[in-house]
């Protein structure tokens, strides 16, 4: 294959069609999800946003199981979209008159073919199948109604007669025809010969509906598409029945990239539409999600950071402005300093060289305790690294601390002073209490110190949230002075908020 370009591989190796037709039955297949149950409002909002991106086909539901699926029907073909408006249906005169009454002129209508399905659930034989299928599809195109045939569990049926099936309903009418891998076993290779051998002896359309128990769904709608079919049903986030379906945003970028197929779909909105999906449905997507998940497009190794800011292909296969998303520069444990002074800069916070060492190594050591930290994390430890005097009179040695149901908390707290050790223990009504009364008991030998304002705050939500305390302390001549410190303790944090104002004032008390 050496110098082949793709498009020479393309012609070698795949029967690709001039246009791909994206079946979206997220509002049908999508919401037979268990816990998922959309009003219609829902639909009618969903149904829209899938428009407004260019799917072709929005399969609305299934117009035979209740007057609230006909009636979402009626109110979605009533607004006009671009977008085909499908229903499906049994292969029961019932359900086509449900499917007409809904205002709807495209069905999807199926039979079981498969021996499991014939025998155990169907109980019909192969004539009965066919014979059914034939009558259902004659009576839809005699009303004047589109006619998609899906042979249900296709994968499991025997080839001979699957093509009997198919033929009978090419002969029937039927505009499209359909290869459901119900029970999602198909593998890519065999998705590919079954979809060639089947769209050889046939003369109409090839579309696939395939599931995801395997999580092999899109790519082997993938594989179908390389053997010339025509259309591929698809989910958003690739919700649906057990493990899914097919995924939309998947498919469609992966045609758009790898195969370089122009769908007339706009991938700029497919984060918003996964998005949307996933809050209306309840089904929350996991962070590692192709294509729209939180870390699509997160970076936090220094090595992949480091590439990123020099040229962001190095380590994303599309840009995240593709399908709508946004870069996001995670800091942790394995981030690197570019990933720190790239995000300090878009914070405008510049530090001295001293300071970003402090604040590169307080963010290994909270990473090193499992913390991811958030943008506002980084921005409040460089804040207080800025605020945090140089000059050091007093530092901290130790801190110990104890707190009980059934004792009064203590602190123990060992402080360099001017270059001398000293240490006590006190009690307080808590044990921040506790460490800053140790703190002015050793301070105020030498100097008076008030304690005049104190605050806390949580930085971001969950147990592990860093405190970030404020304090404003004072001496006896009037002179004020500000300390603020971020840390994963809170006790911590206060300690090194007063010291921090501490040495300011002595500052101001020597100059």
């Amino acid at each position: 294959m050496y110098g082949m370009n793709i498009d020479d591989i393309k012609k070698k190796y795949m029967d690709l069609q001039d246009h791909i037709n994206i079946f979206d039955t997220t509002l049908r297949d999508g919401e037979q999800s268990p816990g998922i149950a959309l009003t219609v409002d829902e639909k009618i909002q969903i149904a829209q946003k899938l428009d407004k991106i260019g799917v072709n086909t929005i399969e609305i539901g299934f117009p035979a199981v209740s007057e609230g699926e006909r009636e979402t029907a009626r109110t979605v073909k009533a607004l006009g979209l671009n977008a085909e408006i499908c229903g499906l249906a049994r292969v029961l005169e019932k359900d086509m008159d449900a499917l007409i009454d809904s205002d709807l002129s495209y069905v999807h209508t199926f039979i079981g073919t498969s021996p499991l399905h014939r025998d155990y659930k169907l109980k019909m034989s192969k004539e009965e199948v066919l014979n059914k299928a034939v009558t259902a599809i004659e009576y839809a195109v005699d009303h004047g109604i589109t006619v998609e045939f899906s042979a249900e569990d296709a994968t499991r049926t025997e080839m001979d007669y699957l093509i009997e099936v198919y033929k009978a309903a090419e002969d029937a009418g039927a505009s499209m025809i359909n290869i459901p891998d119900t029970v999602g076993v198909l593998t890519p290779i065999i998705a590919k010969s079954l979809v060639h051998d089947i769209k050889n002896a046939l003369n109409t359309p090839i579309s696939v509906h395939f599931h995801n128990d395997f999580g092999l769904a899109t790519a082997n709608s993938l594989m179908a598409v390389e053997a010339g079919a025509k259309q591929a049903h698809v989910t958003v986030n690739g919700i649906g029945e057990r493990g899914g379906n097919a995924s939309l945003e998947e498919f469609v970028v992966s045609l758009a990239v790898a195969y370089d197929i122009d769908l007339d779909i706009d991938t700029t909105q497919l984060y918003n539409l996964s998005d949307f999906v996933s809050k209306i449905t309840g089904v929350k997507m996991a962070p590692n999600k192709p294509i729209v998940g939180d870390n699509a497009f997160a970076h936090e190794s220094g090595i992949h950071v480091h590439g990123i800011l020099e040229n962001a292909a190095t380590y994303e296969p599309i840009k995240p402005e593709l399908v709508g998303h946004s870069r996001k520069i995670a800091l942790g444990k394995h981030t690197g300093a570019s990933a720190i002074k790239s995000k300090l800069n878009d914070f405008n916070i510049e530090l001295s060289e001293d300071q970003f060492c402090s604040v590169y190594d307080q963010i290994k050591e909270l990473g090193d305790k499992g913390k991811t930290i958030t943008d506002a994390d980084l921005k409040a430890i460089a804040v207080t690294e800025l605020s945090t005097t140089p000059n050091k009179s007093i530092e901290l040695l130790g801190l110990a601390v104890m707190s009980g149901e059934s004792v009064s908390p203590s602190a123990t707290v060992k402080l360099l002073i001017d270059g001398e050790e000293k240490e006590t223990s006190k009690t307080g009504v808590g044990p921040v209490d506790a460490a800053l009364n140790a703190i002015k008991s050793l301070i105020q030998q030498t100097t008076f110190i008030e304690l005049e304002e104190y605050n806390i705050e949580a930085i971001t939500g969950g147990t592990d949230a860093l405190a970030e305390v404020f304090v404003v302390t004072s001496d006896n001549q009037g002179n004020k002075a500000t300390g603020r410190s971020t840390r994963d303790d809170v006790v911590m944090a206060s300690v090194l908020a007063v010291l921090n104002s501490i040495n300011k004032l002595l500052v101001i008390k020597n100059s």
